[in-house]
């Protein structure tokens, strides 16, 4: 069950992503809120591992670094798409670190891993926001709006989610 959890939201990623087109709107808004209720369930096993004190702290700091770099990414006149492609290579990056630092666990890898993480996801939460914006102002109508706005709040929520854990591993008070 534990592995069911832990493993799901990702599956659901994955579906969302490239099922996203055979799907109707109201159906992916379904799959999103099926995907939020398990990320919440797959984290919720953070509190048995950082005290709810610095969870609470690292969730204001983040929620606030989010809202920050979301309003920049809406308001700014600059082009943040040149970024993407760097900031998604840093992703793959850190993904790969991440896998082989499994069976490093060298803890200074850990803290790199942490600290790129949130330069990363800091960047992200800028440009996607603008990206989201920029698809609305070029919007379609009806299903296809949808289907946009939910892959939007997808993407946003994962940037938020990701900051967060980066932010958790960096600043978060072990039990």
């Amino acid at each position: 069950l534990k592995w069911i959890v832990m493993l799901a939201p990702l599956a659901i990623v994955f579906y969302m992503s490239f099922g996203i087109n055979k799907m109707s709107a109201s159906k992916a808004q379904t799959t999103f809120w099926v995907f939020a209720a398990l990320m919440g369930l797959s984290l919720s096993s953070i509190l048995l591992v950082y005290t709810g004190l610095s969870v609470t702290r690292v969730f204001f700091i983040s929620s606030a670094t989010f809202g920050a770099m979301s309003i920049y990414g809406y308001t700014t006149k600059r082009d943040l798409t040149k970024f993407g492609s760097f900031l998604m290579m840093g992703l793959i990056g850190i993904i790969i670190a991440s896998l082989v630092n499994i069976f490093l666990k060298s803890s200074m890898m850990y803290f790199a891993i942490s600290i790129i993480g949130v330069l990363i996801f800091v960047g992200l939460t800028a440009y996607d926001t603008q990206k989201i914006k920029n698809m609305y102002v070029a919007s379609d109508s009806g299903e296809l709006v949808g289907k946009k706005a939910v892959m939007g709040a997808l993407t946003l929520y994962l940037d938020f989610i990701n900051l967060f854990i980066m932010l958790l591993r960096l600043f978060g008070q072990r039990r």
